[in-house]
């Protein structure tokens, strides 16, 4: 006794193409002509057709996979840090950027179209120019809100309060980043003071 698969890709392709003369046959009975099912049955149009159907499998697949990383990044991060490392050293990773590497990261990735990673780039060089300052050493635990009130006192607080509104709105609200965006980011960086 021999024992046969009923659930194969051929399988499956064979019961489609039945399905399909059959569909065909109730839309139009007057056709009789059978040898339409000929060159269905081609090992052409089967090879194409389980070429297709990997390639929409394959793709649909790396697609989760890159949609999973996106969201799952940040918390495997955070997992997989090394148990020492706490936050005063995350910040003195942070402090060892100087601000003209910021920028000129934000530059590289606005030349990519990258116009988020470009203003949040844009804001971290500000930051760094705080800390360099000592007009607000940085803090990782410091938020834009304690960074507002600090930046209020300043004689022209107009530049830092445009970067740290857009980081929030990048970060926390549903702005999309765009050209025009960068710009505005790009401006008000070139008149914070030194």
């Amino acid at each position: 006794m021999s024992s046969f698969q009923k659930n194969s890709l051929g399988w499956q392709w064979s019961k489609l193409q039945q399905r399909f003369y059959e569909w065909l046959t109730l839309k139009d009975p007057n056709n009789t002509d059978t040898d339409t099912s000929s060159w269905f049955d081609s090992p052409i149009w089967e090879i194409l057709a389980k070429g297709i159907f990997w390639l929409v499998v394959v793709s649909l697949s790396v697609w989760v996979l890159w949609v999973l990383w996106q969201l799952l990044e940040p918390y495997l991060y955070t997992a997989f840090k090394s148990p020492g490392q706490s936050q005063q050293t995350r910040g003195k990773i942070i402090k060892e950027v100087s601000a003209s590497i910021w920028v000129v990261r934000a530059k590289k990735a606005q030349e990519r179209g990258n116009y988020r990673e470009a203003c949040i780039c844009l804001y971290m060089a500000m930051l760094q120019r705080l800390d360099e300052t000592g007009i607000a050493p940085h803090q990782p635990s410091r938020t834009d809100g304690e960074y507002l009130q600090i930046v209020g006192e300043l004689p022209k607080p107009e530049p830092y309060q445009i970067l740290l509104a857009t980081h929030q709105a990048l970060c926390f609200g549903n702005t999309e980043p765009t050209r025009s965006l960068f710009q505005e980011c790009q401006n008000a960086y070139d008149r914070v003071e030194y």
